[in-house]
């Protein structure tokens, strides 16, 4: 039996003991000490996943959660965000009374404070996404970006309406008591709206179908999460998260609802008391006027628009903007660049008519922020090739350099309407 034992090999891996530390002999089968590690941490790993999986020590409990001011949570976006002065007052308060309500004491009197959904319209490139991130950066409450466009209708190929809660959970490292606490940011919201204007009454990939998906998630339900995402794993326990304490801050462009909010207006009034300049003003900014009924035209359901209450825009980004988010923002693009090539042990300096001349492009490519990324890049490409492996000490950008530099990339030789 002994000499039986010296020849025998692990039934899980099949390595012989001379190849492990430590087999363990059964009746009819045995396993090395890595297979029992090994499987260890399976089974740890398939019972933490679900309520009773306890939070890391490093993360943030409902007892520490700080209730901060609206002017607080403001002054923080200010750092981050160049304008946008009303959208970034209505996310504050939205947030504020979002740490109330989840902190608030109970009391007997029934009076029980609603969730306040918000959904933000503003053209590409003006800081929807951006304000969510800076959001995230300064919350203890779980917080999720999720793109709309991904969902579709039970029984399409695509992810469910649920997975969004997915990713929540793990921000939250699978505590379900903090998921139900968070908040949620729907990009693309505007990408799911209806192609026409009749209510479809059978399963469509257009969007109705995952709008009408929407509407309990938004207002509160128990939804049924598949901790690892949708389709992939269907054999995954399901997690229950109840969402009547979750947060859901929507955002689109909303391409071509301008149209919709000018006719609604009626800003081609005639007449010897009308104001050209102020309604030139209000062309240029037709969203300041949006309300639910243009959102409704533009195909978003109106079971939808009563779950989000909170309707507010985003300003386009005129040349005084652009001018300020090249440099004013912590982490401002000219801050990123000069800090790459700080770590190449070269000090960078842009000329202010070179910046000028970024924004007059970005201005020409009607891109909003994100056109300044691209037009950097485009002037200083050339310059990130060339000098890292160099003594340089010192690299400056002036105006002719820019003009070259562009004018000869793919983006300068584009026919710009």
């Amino acid at each position: 039996m002994a000499n039986k034992n010296l020849h025998t090999n692990c039934s899980f891996c099949g390595r012989s003991r001379d190849e492990v530390k430590m087999l363990i002999s059964g009746i009819n089968a045995d396993i090395c000490d890595d297979c029992i590690e090994n499987a260890y941490e399976l089974i740890e790993n398939e019972l933490n996943i679900g309520t009773d999986r306890k939070p890391k020590s490093g993360s943030n409990t409902n007892s520490e959660l700080k209730v901060r001011s609206p002017k607080e949570i403001k002054q923080f976006l200010d750092e981050y965000v160049i304008g946008q002065e009303d959208a970034k007052k209505i996310l504050s308060v939205a947030v504020y009374n979002h740490y109330k309500r989840i902190t608030q004491k109970v009391q007997n009197d029934e009076i029980e404070i609603e969730k306040s959904n918000i959904i933000m319209i503003g053209e590409t490139g003006t800081g929807k996404t951006l304000l969510a991130k800076s959001i995230a950066k300064m919350l203890n409450v779980p917080f999720a970006i999720v793109d709309a466009t991904v969902f579709t209708e039970a029984g399409y190929v695509g992810e469910d309406i649920e997975s969004m809660l997915s990713r929540l959970l793990q921000n939250c490292d699978y505590d379900v008591s903090r998921a139900e606490k968070g908040i949620v940011y729907i990009d693309e919201i505007d990408k799911i709206a209806r192609k026409n204007d009749n209510p479809s009454i059978t399963r469509d990939v257009s969007g109705e179908g995952v709008q009408q998906g929407l509407l309990k998630m938004l207002e509160g339900t128990e939804a049924l999460v598949p901790p690892q995402g949708g389709r992939k794993h269907p054999e995954q326990k399901m997690v229950k998260i109840n969402t009547q304490n979750i947060l859901f801050i929507c955002g689109g462009a909303f391409d071509g609802i301008d149209r919709i909010i000018a006719r609604r207006v009626n800003t081609n009034a005639i007449g010897f008391n009308v104001n050209k300049e102020q309604q030139e003003a209000q062309k240029k900014n037709l969203l300041q006027f949006v309300n639910p009924q243009d959102l409704k035209s533009f195909g978003l359901i109106p079971e939808l628009l009563g779950r989000l209450p909170i309707v507010t825009h985003l300003d386009p980004l005129d040349k005084e903007t652009l001018r300020a988010i090249l440099t004013e923002p912590k982490n401002s693009l000219i801050k990123q660049y000069a800090r790459l090539f700080e770590l190449e042990g070269v000090k960078l300096k842009i000329e202010t008519d070179v910046l000028d001349f970024i924004v007059d492009k970005a201005m020409e490519f009607k891109l909003g922020a994100r056109g300044l990324r691209s037009i950097c890049e485009s002037i200083l490409t050339e310059a990130m090739f060339e000098v890292p492996g160099t003594k340089r000490k010192e690299l400056v950008i002036d105006l002719q350099y820019a003009q070259q530099q562009f004018n000869s990339s793919k983006l300068g030789m584009m026919n710009v309407a």
